[in-house]
Order: structure tokens, then sequence, then C-alpha cells
């Protein structure tokens, strides 16, 4: 199972976009607080969510906590000051990506830690980032397409015209 790990996530929608891409490809979504949101059942309900119960969710109080609970991770972090992209990656079961705050990253300490499993998703020079939903899609599709998209479908129904 693949591991998406929000470190201080600040924006719900793209929590909420991220939990969703979590739901539909059997993914665990890992939040490490402070988040900039509340994921209370109450607020959960008021947004609409009606996914989130498919979410395998875990919460943390801290990168300590995190790392308390999960020692030894096969952690891969995503940073934009990677030096080389997610394609030279090799993804395994039950590996785990990390992603940063929307307005900050990931913090230095961290990806100097682990700058041997830090990647980056190529763009044009000037471009700052890709917003962060999108980012784990790229990244957890990658990941999920190295293990063969294991436990989920890979066949479609197309309408017929009669």
């Amino acid at each position: 199972m693949l591991n998406i790990v929000l470190v201080e996530p600040e924006i719900p929608q793209n929590t909420g976009n991220i939990a969703r891409t979590c739901a539909a490809t059997c993914s665990r979504l890992h939040l490490v607080r402070p988040l900039g949101f509340d994921i209370s059942e109450r607020a959960v309900k008021r947004a609409g969510l009606d996914y989130w119960p498919m979410v395998d969710l875990h919460v943390y109080n801290s990168l300590d906590h995190f790392f308390s609970v999960n020692p030894q991770p096969d952690l891969w972090l995503a940073t934009t000051k990677a030096p080389r992209d997610y394609s030279r990656a090799k993804f395994q079961e039950g590996c785990w990506l990390m992603f940063g705050k929307e307005t900050a990253g990931l913090p230095e300490d961290l990806r100097l830690r682990w700058q041997d499993r830090c990647v980056r998703i190529p763009m044009r020079p000037g471009a700052r980032s890709l917003n962060l939903a999108n980012s784990v899609a790229v990244l957890a599709y990658e990941a999920l397409r190295q293990q063969g998209f294991p436990e989920l479908s890979g066949a479609g129904e197309m309408a017929s015209h009669a």
C-alpha cells in the first residue's frame, strides 16, 4: 500500500483533493500537524466529503511523532530543490511519499537528512511549483504504475452507440 504524507498542510481544498486521490488508489493518508484547517467529523460532513470514510487516515502531532511511529519508512521526499527527477526513483510496495506545506515545502533539515531520497517534478524554468494536490497525484500514480497498480482496476467500460 502506498503512503502519502503531508507535512503541515495549509489549504483544506488541497488536502480534500489528496484525500480523494488516496481513497481512489487505496493509499494511506498521513497528516503531520499543525494543520491549517479542521478535520473533525463535523467539518468533513459540512464540506461534503462523501469519500472521506474510504480514506485510511493517520494524524501525527509533529514530525518527531511521525518518525517515532514509523521509524524506518521507505521514504521519498518531493521537493522542487531536488537534483533528480522522480522518474529515476524506484518506488517499492509500501513506500512513503512526503510533501511539504504549500507556502514553504519541506523543512531544510529534513531534506538534508534524506538528501538521496529527494525527487522533483520537472517544470519549465521560472515556474515555482505545481499545486500540492497535482504533485501528489503525479507521484502517487508513478509509484503505483511502477508497482503494477496493485488492487486497482485496469479496465473501464465504454458506452455503446446503438
